[in-house]
Formats: structure tokens, sequence, C-alpha cells
């Protein structure tokens, strides 16, 4: 199967599976109902690493301002070397990064809050 096969099938596979604070997000950001902005979820990001194609899939991402949103739960509190890769390389391809917590998704007008400045 080929590398686009792959992240498709991931994507799509995520997309199916969302997490409730996923799934809030979404309702916030989708049709553009967050300061007019075309958001997409569980979007790869393909990338070339040491001569291979590489991907990682992005919770949300909004291509107008290039801004990668990711919902970071419990597990992301396990694996901060890997998280501060995945940033770091993201933003060699001119891509910012926001994380917000789970637990901020209880109060999503605040969510809304910090990313106006990232998106007007």
């Amino acid at each position: 199967m080929s590398n686009r096969r792959i992240v498709k099938r991931a994507a799509r596979n995520l997309r199916k599976n969302q997490t409730p604070s996923e799934k809030k997000f979404w309702e916030l950001v989708r049709n553009r109902k967050l300061y007019g902005k075309k958001f997409l979820r569980q979007h790869p990001i393909v990338f070339k690493y040491e001569g291979k194609e590489r991907f990682f899939i992005a919770d949300f991402y909004c291509a107008e301002r290039k801004l990668v949103v990711e919902i970071d739960g419990k597990i992301h509190e396990d694996q901060i070397e890997y998280d501060t890769m995945r940033t770091l390389i993201i933003n060699k391809l001119e891509m910012k990064v926001i994380r917000i917590k789970n637990e901020v998704l209880d109060n999503i007008e605040k969510v809304a809050n910090t990313l106006k400045p990232l998106l007007e």
C-alpha cells in the first residue's frame, strides 16, 4: 500500500473516531463559524525527512493562516518530547502550532478568544 493511501486511511479513521473534545472543537470551527476561517479536521501534513516521505495528522488545520490546532489529552503528558519535535518540524514547514488542553474545552469561549489573534 502506498504511503499516500496509508495517510488517507489513517486520517479518515481518525475523523470517524473523534474524541469528545475534538467533536466539541469541530462544532466551534466547522462551516467557517470561527472568524470566517475554514478548518479541516484530521488533516495530513506530509513532509520529507532523511530522504523519506513522512506525515503527521493534525487534529485541525486552517490553511488560510497556516495554523495547526492540537487538542491535547492525557496521553500528551507522556509524549512531551515527541510533541516538541513534531512542533519544531511543523514550524519548519512555516506553520504555527497551538496546543489546547482537553479540559480547556469546558470553556469554549476562552478557546475562541485564544484563537482570535491568530485568525484575524
